[in-house]
């Protein structure tokens, strides 16, 4: 058994839940963990190091450092006795995998088909009633979702899910289970124009509910088009809906648009304010003066 374990977390803002399992196992059994920088990482017997994005610089991962996470190698996995670990530190994940595949994602490719792995008093320090949620589809696992809505029920607890839900599988009886729970604004995803239809299906359902407003995260940069990119942001913004503009690895060409796009929608206040043809004409963006070519582009009629 070593003495020392070294932790390196390339993206020290984020839990990682990978490295954080490390932890608990060597710790459990008396071994002595410690989060390092790469300098400091000569002093300890095994060092872990992870990356949950591709784009993160490895400028300063060592040969001798362990490494794993989508960043490195999305198909990598901890060995299963250090899997199975509980943190109990209010985040987490209860289930894994995904039964869709869509092409900009790996979480097919990296956790595989949808599967339970947990429930909240796995991840529940039974102190703090905030937990967030990093399942990337529990609204596939029906029964799953209602377990998890009855413990947050029972216990109380504020319930965030951080990645988008997804809305193609709202029902009546989902809806109503979220409407039942304390939660953070709820989130989901308009990856294409092509779900129009039933993002449109989605938010009336919500509504008609009581859940006026959400938060959909919008995918561009990948296989779309300005027009069909502002379509989609000014129908969210004409149904009273929060965006956030996600972009995918843009081209030069795209990436001053893709930029001034971000920027004026995931300011929430400036999103709701303005459209964005006032948005590129207010003199705080005059480098931006140049899009205005597209003020007109994905325009509701």
């Amino acid at each position: 058994m070593p003495e020392t374990i070294g932790l390196y977390n390339l993206e020290h803002r984020y839990t990682n839940i990978a490295l954080e399992k490390i932890r608990l196992y060597y710790s459990n059994r008396g071994v002595k963990v410690i989060d390092v920088t790469p300098a400091e990482s000569v002093s300890c017997d095994i060092v872990y190091a992870s990356s949950l994005f591709d784009w993160t610089s490895k400028k300063y991962v060592y040969p001798n450092m362990i490494t794993g996470g989508t960043g490195f190698d999305p198909t990598t996995q901890l060995p299963p006795e250090i899997d199975i670990q509980e943190l109990h530190i209010n985040k987490g994940f209860t289930t894994r995998g995904c039964f869709r595949n869509c092409k900009f994602c790996l979480v097919r490719l990296k956790e595989g088909t949808l599967r339970v792995v947990g429930t909240l008093l796995d991840l529940w320090d039974k102190i703090n009633p905030q937990i967030i949620l990093y399942d990337n589809n529990i609204l596939g696992l029906p029964d799953h979702f209602s377990l998890i809505c009855d413990q947050a029920r029972q216990y109380n607890l504020i319930l965030d899910f951080n990645q988008g839900l997804d809305h193609r599988c709202l029902n009546p009886e989902i809806v109503d289970e979220m409407k039942s729970i304390r939660h953070h604004e709820y989130r989901f995803a308009f990856d294409h124009p092509s779900y129009i239809n039933s993002v449109d299906k989605a938010i009336t359902l919500l509504q008609d509910k009581g859940i006026m407003r959400c938060n959909w995260y919008v995918l561009v940069g990948f296989d779309t088009t300005p027009e069909q990119d502002l379509y989609r942001l000014n129908y969210l913004r004409a149904r009273n809906q929060i965006a956030y503009v996600q972009r995918y690895h843009q081209s030069n060409m795209e990436k001053h648009f893709l930029t001034a796009l971000a920027r004026w929608v995931n300011q929430h206040h400036l999103y709701r304010g303005m459209t964005w043809e006032q948005y590129l004409k207010h003199p705080d963006n005059k480098h931006y003066k140049d899009l205005l070519w597209t003020a007109k582009l994905g325009e509701i009629k």
